[in-house]
């Protein structure tokens, strides 16, 4: 069996700029990737000190950009994306500041066109289950209920 060659924190430190490079990660991410390899607790810190020094590992460009993307493409509400953002270990600060980012009109719009399209494909769907529905998508409880009534 040929024995895999330890790797040097330098070495390390290029995938993982590449690594973060290639698109926006959070520092959970970067530690999981980083701990696959042979380095000692005191590497692993170093080489994710480098790449936050270096700029390649940001959190609150990573919030931002996972809370345009959640947003935009999946259409996921505040709270579906908070508590993501949340499981990977994101400071409350900058996951409030990402949601901030988030356009008030374009939120609304969001909800409402998954309401409709929802709608649309269950023309018979009872209002408690639209609730749940978009409940599920991450939305807020109390604009639910007002585009519901409003539908309704």
């Amino acid at each position: 069996m040929i024995k895999k060659s330890k790797l040097s924190a330098a070495q390390i430190f290029t995938k993982m700029a590449s690594f973060c490079a290639y698109q926006e990660r959070c520092e959970q991410e970067v530690r999981e990737k980083i701990s696959s390899f042979e380095l000692t607790r005191d590497e692993i810190d170093n080489v994710v000190q480098q790449l936050i020094d270096e700029n390649f590992l940001n959190e609150e460009r990573f919030a931002v950009a996972f809370v345009g993307g959640k947003f935009r493409t999946k259409h996921w509400g505040k709270a579906k994306i908070k508590y993501e953002l949340q499981q990977r270990r994101i400071d409350k600060q900058i996951i409030k500041t990402a949601l901030e980012s988030i356009d008030a009109a374009a939120y609304q719009t969001a909800l409402e066109g998954l309401l409709e399209k929802k709608k649309s494909q269950e023309p018979d769907i009872t209002p408690q289950k639209l609730y749940l529905y978009l409940l599920s998508k991450g939305y807020e409880s109390d604009l639910i209920q007002k585009v519901v009534r409003e539908v309704a």
